[in-house]
């Protein structure tokens, strides 16, 4: 099933809200959280034998590829929303 199909609404709420684009980068902020809740509570079964307390490392390495990712898309969403500002005022 198509990401389209299996998130309409959620699209169809935050397109209209936000436009488009921003709308969308929106819902993969929420996949995001989503997929970094989901490595947060395998980390906690999955334990490093090196670093006590710790994730073991692919986890740790996936949380902070999904952190990054997150990251860009809030920049991007912001970057598009400060040129949507700018071009309304100018």
């Amino acid at each position: 099933m198509s990401i389209y199909d299996d998130r309409r609404e959620e699209l169809e709420k935050h397109e209209l809200m936000m436009g488009a684009e921003r709308g969308r980068l929106a819902v993969t902020l929420d996949l995001l959280t989503d997929a970094l809740v989901l490595v947060g509570q395998h980390g906690v079964y999955c334990q490093s034998s090196r670093q006590a307390g710790k994730p073991a490392m692919d986890i740790q390495m996936i949380s902070k590829c999904l952190s990054d990712a997150k990251e860009l898309v809030a920049n991007v969403m912001e970057e598009i929303k400060r040129k949507k500002a700018a071009s309304e005022s100018g």
